[in-house]
């Protein structure tokens, strides 16, 4: 994009940005609360060479962690987002430790968020808590008078991928239109007094899988949109992603993907072993001077780019178009608590298709986190969830403006977090959670509930 359409789009922002919410729109903060302020700064993330995960070979664009820190009432609050991915809770325990001693932002009001790239780092990174906090610290110091305002649109890039196999009429990964998907972008957005961007937060739920098969860094989906909305909006804007539920989304075009999976099998099959229910991870055993192979990862590099502008395009009308009134004032809550499920574990093998056994085990603890500024709440939860959950907290949810933010404040030991009814699928998510059925969902939905009493009990 020119500079001088870079320009341009900042101002047809800028003039959006004023115009009012469609009658009966919910204001953006509850009334009252006391002046805003807000600042955002980013902190590249990306290994070192000698610090490069055995399986990657190179650096296909950067991982950065993206921060936001607002102020109101004396009360300070920190958004972030970090292209890893998870958050390990020996990470989450040094950061929260850390943000309260030196920045004074207590855990129950700070969201710490892993885009979830599965082209990145698993496991510690050596120095992550150190950039986290460095990001929060230059987020905290940027504080300047600030306004904020809500708005929601829709992208279509994700899919339910539990579908029932054609061939094999047995449960397996796939896009399944008719499945349950939510398609809803949720934007959080400040800016200065005169109109000059300062960061957007932005929701959304697919899986940052595109990459996954090349075996080289990347921030994937997340990434490719936040840069491209970065660059859009100039000014120094940060867009910070924030993770939906997408335990159960895939993007919807993940063809390669699909492909290469094929060629893993037969190659591996060649070799006399059958890995056909059983992936070893992305990318290994794949023959890369096979010109095949070459152009299926040549095309997912070029899916990971045109998804994300497709859904920073969305963020970007949202921007211009779907914004509540700006507001300059707003009040900061936030609360935490752990619910606790039953628990399993499984003593058979397979990815998905054929029932699992299990036995019992410890029961597994889920962190709930809950953050509300002014009349917008975000819901978090340390584990990845399937669509309806998330879903049926806004349903529940006393605020319109409401969305969820999942592999956020560490890392629960659940795995996938299943609705009830997906308990019955054979698919690899529910055969590899270590959550027994008849809990979670009620218990994430009914704990982020009572959450939301509890900090408008403050009110």
């Amino acid at each position: 994009m020119s500079g001088g359409l870079t320009r341009g789009l900042r101002l047809a922002l800028a003039g959006a940005w004023l115009v009012l919410a469609a009658p009966g729109t919910a204001a953006a903060v509850a009334a009252g609360g006391d002046g805003l302020r807000a600042g955002a700064a980013k902190v590249d993330v990306t290994p070192a060479a000698d610090a490069m995960p055995e399986r990657m070979l190179g650096v296909l664009d950067p991982l950065q962690v993206r921060a936001l820190v607002i102020e109101a009432g004396g009360a300070r609050a920190a958004l972030v987002s970090v292209d890893a991915g998870g958050i390990g809770e020996a990470v989450w325990d040094r950061v929260r430790t850390r943000a309260v001693r030196e920045l004074g932002i207590p855990e129950t009001r700070l969201l710490l968020t892993a885009t979830h790239t599965h082209s990145a780092p698993f496991g510690p990174a050596p120095g992550l808590d150190d950039k986290i906090v460095a990001a929060i610290r230059d987020a905290a110091r940027a504080l300047r008078p600030a306004r904020m305002a809500w708005g929601t649109g829709r992208s279509y890039i994700n899919v339910n991928r539990t579908i029932i196999d054609p061939d094999s009429q047995r449960w397996w990964e796939g896009p399944n239109e008719d499945g349950p998907s939510d398609k809803t972008v949720a934007v959080l957005r400040f800016d200065t007094p005169e109109g000059a961007p300062i960061a957007v937060y932005y929701n959304y739920a697919v899986h940052a899988v595109i990459t996954g098969n090349l075996d080289m860094i990347s921030a994937d989906i997340p990434g490719a949109a936040s840069r491209y909305i970065e660059e859009s909006l100039g000014d120094g804007a940060v867009a910070l992603w924030s993770t939906g539920a997408a335990g159960d989304q895939n993007p919807i075009y993940f063809q390669q993907t699909y492909d290469l999976r094929a060629i893993r099998i037969a190659a591996y099959a060649a070799r006399g072993e059958d890995i056909a229910n059983a992936m070893p991870p992305g990318g290994q055993g794949m023959d890369r001077s096979d010109p095949r192979v070459a152009r299926l990862m040549a095309q997912q590099r070029q899916m990971a780019l045109s998804m994300g502008q497709m859904l920073g395009e969305e963020v970007l009308h949202v921007l211009r178009a779907k914004l509540t009134r700006p507001a300059a004032a707003a009040s900061i809550a936030g609360a935490q608590k752990t619910v606790t499920c039953p628990g399993r574990r499984r003593t058979d093998s397979g990815r998905a298709g054929y029932a699992g056994s299990y036995v019992d085990a410890d029961p597994v603890a889920i962190r709930l986190s809950l953050l509300r500024v002014g009349d917008v709440v975000i819901g978090g939860v340390n584990a990845e969830l399937f669509t309806t959950i998330a879903q049926r907290f806004k349903r529940e949810s006393p605020y319109k403006q409401t969305m969820m933010a999942t592999l956020t404040n560490g890392s629960a030991a659940s795995g996938y977090i299943p609705n009830e009814t997906a308990f019955g699928y054979q698919t690899f998510e529910v055969l590899s959670s270590r959550l027994k059925p008849g809990c979670a969902e009620q218990a994430i939905v009914t704990g982020l509930v009572d959450l939301i009493g509890a900090v408008d009990g403050g009110r």
